[in-house]
């Protein structure tokens, strides 16, 4: 199967899986500790029901979503996916393109492999950052300058990673940034997957974290800089009074990405962001988490309209956006969705995630009897009753 035959994005999860080595494939699949999060974040969604209403006209169904004072096409957005490039080459550049194209937002993530400089390039309308602080304020300063030379939309702030957590599956597999030590199983592993290994040790192994370059010794080769970027994040000491900071150092939308607790979320929208993601990283963070779905309705009640609430974590089907929007986000990233796209087939898996997700959203509006976003409400929705 490739990716133009992918129905959903089950499909794109096993082509993907099927290119990559298990130890990197782990990587993008892995949550953190015993990994409930991960269930909870999907599970979440399947507590909730669409509820149709018939005999309206759903000839035309508009997804056309306004934020932050522009129309994109859809509901949803690329949230950033931190190493991308490991899992094949030139990723995060195809997602800036591909959602260029399909007119949605790309979060480059500040773990990237290519570069702010670059993303503009391709994606110069659709391109947002999301800034990991260094321990070092004044590279994190530097960063938010070249995001505003760059001309990006909007700078996203990640609070959710106040330590590095351990992360069972990449323990297990050993995993480091640096795939070309010699074990009999990764001997095994890359032979089974051969298109990826040719392409990693004809690149010379892991990308570079182009971003971070400037910051690294000079002549630092790439597992130097990846290792200095390990010196800087994460940052253990950011406190409100560096997002402080960055809000008079970034004129444009600020977004804090990570808000789980409404009281944080009042603290940002008093300290004057425009947005908020709820999210739990993905499950990748804190196990014993609660499901971003289910902290949304607590911070919606909290902050109300004072800010845009955003949210991520566990969306697998155009199903999952709409009861996002119904409880009241105003947009849904995905991530590993993107990833499997991505991965699966470059630029053309990255446009087949946004087209497989915009059919199902258009598909499930059409069958609620809903034309446009701005119908989709929390009387579209109704509580599943379990077994």
């Amino acid at each position: 199967m490739g990716v133009e035959t992918a129905v959903n994005i089950d499909d794109l999860y096993r082509i993907a899986k099927r290119r990559t080595p298990k130890v990197a494939f782990d990587f993008i699949e892995g949550g953190v500790e015993g990994e409930t999060a991960l269930a909870r974040n999907e599970a979440a969604f399947g507590r909730y029901n669409l509820l149709p209403r018939y005999l309206n006209d759903v000839t035309n169904i508009d997804q056309t979503t306004t934020l932050f004072g522009r129309n994109w096409a859809q509901p949803f957005g690329f949230a950033p996916t931190g190493a991308a490039g490991l899992f094949r080459m030139g990723s995060d550049l195809n997602l800036a393109a591909a959602a260029a194209k399909a007119n949605i937002p790309y979060v480059m993530s500040g773990a990237s492999n290519d570069t702010i400089e670059d993303a503009a390039r391709i994606a110069p309308d659709h391109t947002w950052y999301q800034i990991y602080a260094a321990r070092d304020g004044k590279i994190t300063e530097d960063m938010i300058r070249r995001c505003a030379d760059a001309g990006l939309g909007a700078l996203v702030l990640t609070v959710d990673v106040p330590i590095r957590p351990r992360r069972e599956r990449n323990a297990r597999n050993n995993y480091s940034h640096d795939l070309r030590k010699i074990t009999p199983g990764r001997i095994v592993d890359g032979l089974l997957h051969p298109f990826w290994t040719y392409e990693y040790l004809r690149n010379g192994g892991a990308p570079n974290l182009g971003n971070w370059v400037p910051y690294a010794p000079p002549g630092s080769n790439v597992h130097q800089v990846l290792d200095f970027m390990a010196t800087q994040t994460p940052a253990s000491g950011q406190t409100w009074r560096e997002l402080e900071t960055y809000r008079r150092l970034w004129d444009g939308p600020l977004i804090v990405k990570g808000i789980l607790h409404p009281d944080d979320a009042i603290r940002a929208a008093d300290l004057g962001v425009e947005g908020i993601i709820v999210s739990n990283h993905g499950g990748r963070q804190l196990d014993r988490v609660p499901a971003t779905l289910d902290a949304f309705p607590a911070i919606k009640t909290a902050v109300g309209d004072r800010v845009t609430l955003m949210l991520d974590s566990g969306v697998r089907r155009g199903a999952d956006i709409i009861i996002g929007l119904c409880l009241g986000a105003a947009f849904v990233f995905v991530g590993r969705a993107a990833v499997y796209g991505v991965v699966a087939g470059g630029e053309a898996g990255a446009a087949k995630t946004i087209d497989i997700l915009s059919q199902q959203i258009a598909t499930n509006m059409a069958q609620m009897g809903v034309t446009a976003i701005d119908q989709l409400g929390p009387d579209r929705l109704m509580a599943a009753v379990s077994a």
